[in-house]
């Protein structure tokens, strides 16, 4: 799977975090589960991916490995996983997951 991170915006005197350095919550996290016209975000070790345009995780649940869904933290999923973390070496990162 090869992705382009997207063009990020200009972060603003008015208090918009540039991309990447947003921080959430799992509460926060939660609401980009794909659904409903939103993003999709998972975090893997503390860094939240943007996987909105990754066919694997149409519609905010990842197809292949049945069960796992957006909005949630997978690092034990990933560790697990037969591609390990390689996948997501060329995703976007929108922040990072509060300890």
């Amino acid at each position: 799977m090869l992705l382009a991170a997207c063009g990020g915006e200009e972060a603003t005197d008015e208090g918009d975090e540039a991309e990447g350095d947003q921080e959430f919550t799992l509460e926060e996290l939660a609401e980009y589960d794909g659904q409903d016209g939103n993003d999709a975000y998972v975090a893997v070790d503390g860094v939240v991916y943007d996987v909105t345009d990754v066919a694997e995780w149409d519609g905010g649940e990842h197809a292949p490995a049945g069960g796992l869904e957006a909005g949630e933290d997978h690092t034990e999923e990933i560790e697990e996983a037969p591609h390990g973390t390689d996948v997501l070496e060329d995703l976007p990162t929108v922040g990072t997951l509060e300890e």
